[in-house]
């Protein structure tokens, strides 16, 4: 389900949006992109494409921005020129406006299915492979403490909102959001967002606050949909000390990025670590991250599961357990390639033998349970 402002009626909603109200009705457009009053780009099938939409003025397109951002209960003017908002549909936003918006206000939404994505459909899609989810699944049955790393766009908040609907029914889960955006569907829920500075430059509260704030709500998994700042130390904290099954995003190029982007985001929290003390702490922290990347032909593909084994020297291990092998394109464009196990056998899978729990039926003939072959 959707996340919806309450009260909001969602078809008088989109008749304030003004121009761009048909696009954000459209099921096959997945983003908005406002580049002044007559430049409104739309993503389509994974490619970018100029609409003949335009806005009668500046004015117009300020006053459906205001709207959008003040039905949050957000502001933006010239003392704030940017803001980060959503939709009534759980469609991510962000805006600015002049003096940083040189050329007039630009405008981005990042819409999200109504319904959304499920194992099958990421499947279908070619995002990931049957055997690969079922590697996912067991880590998320097993509490790894999880990092999705992606480009812009690559689908990481769509990739978290899958896994997290592997985390069992019972599970007390607290979410952590700039703007609300994930969907989970089980019922013992915490969604938490953040505030930003209001109009006299007060009471912002800031992912980092809400990090610290849910490890005193009895939380068995914390969601973040995106470490970017401070908070990452306070994340990293959580995880060593009992909160395992912890899972969030991270922008990067690929998993060994990821730990230099962890690495910096440590040190925006102000605390003066030694560089081996950070990465002890990631070692121990993290066990899978995830790579999401988007192909040259536009679709977004997981190209690498990859595990966290330890650290030598001051160096952190990791080892591949799957990984997306390109064997170039095809006549249409597409790219052409297989997601395969490379045969290593993941350390993740000892914790889930320790609690007792059945592997997959995904993965049974990739990874043995040596409990089965023990009784041969």
């Amino acid at each position: 389900m959707a996340v919806r402002i309450p009260g909001i009626d969602l078809q008088e909603y989109y008749t304030q949006l003004g121009p761009i109200q048909p696009v954000i009705e459209d099921d096959r457009v997945t983003e908005v992109m406002v580049n002044g009053i007559d430049h409104v780009y739309v993503e389509m099938n994974g490619k970018v494409v100029l609409t003949g939409i335009k806005f009668e003025s500046e004015d117009q397109l300020l006053n459906v921005i205001q709207f959008i951002v003040r039905s949050v209960g957000r502001r933006i003017d010239e003392r704030v020129p940017l803001a980060d908002a959503r939709l009534a549909d759980g469609s991510r936003v962000n805006a600015v406006i002049r003096p940083l918006a040189v050329d007039g206000p630009l405008l981005t939404i990042r819409k999200f299915s109504k319904d959304p994505l499920q194992v099958e459909d990421l499947i279908r899609f070619g995002s990931c492979t049957e055997s690969g989810f079922g590697f996912m699944k067991a880590c998320v049955m097993a509490k790894a403490n999880i990092i999705v790393s992606g480009g812009t766009g690559t689908g990481k908040t769509t990739f978290l909102n899958v896994l997290s609907s592997f985390i069992p029914p019972d599970d007390r889960i607290v979410t952590i959001e700039d703007a609300a955006e994930l969907q989970l569907h089980q019922e013992h829920v915490c969604r938490l967002e953040s505030r930003p500075k209001d109009i006299n430059g007060e009471g912002e509260i800031s992912i980092q606050r809400l990090v610290i704030n849910s490890l005193r709500m009895r939380p068995e998994r914390i969601v973040v949909g995106e470490c970017r700042s401070g908070e990452a130390l306070d994340m990293l904290q959580a995880m060593n000390t009992g909160h395992d099954g912890s899972m969030t995003t991270i922008h990067a190029n690929s998993p060994r990025d990821a730990l230099a982007r962890l690495e910096t985001l440590v040190l925006m929290a102000g605390v003066e670590l030694p560089v081996k003390a950070i990465r002890q702490q990631v070692a121990g922290a993290i066990n899978i991250f995830c790579q999401l990347s988007r192909l040259r032909d536009g679709s977004r593909k997981v190209t690498s599961i990859t595990e966290v084994t330890g650290m030598e020297g001051e160096t952190i291990t990791m080892q591949e357990i799957f990984a997306f092998e390109s064997q170039g394109a095809g006549p249409d464009g597409k790219i052409i390639g297989s997601f395969k196990a490379t045969g290593i056998r993941p350390h993740i899978l000892d914790r889930m033998f320790a609690m007792g729990l059945q592997l997959p039926t995904e993965i049974q003939t990739l990874f043995p349970d040596p409990r089965m072959m023990a009784q041969r």
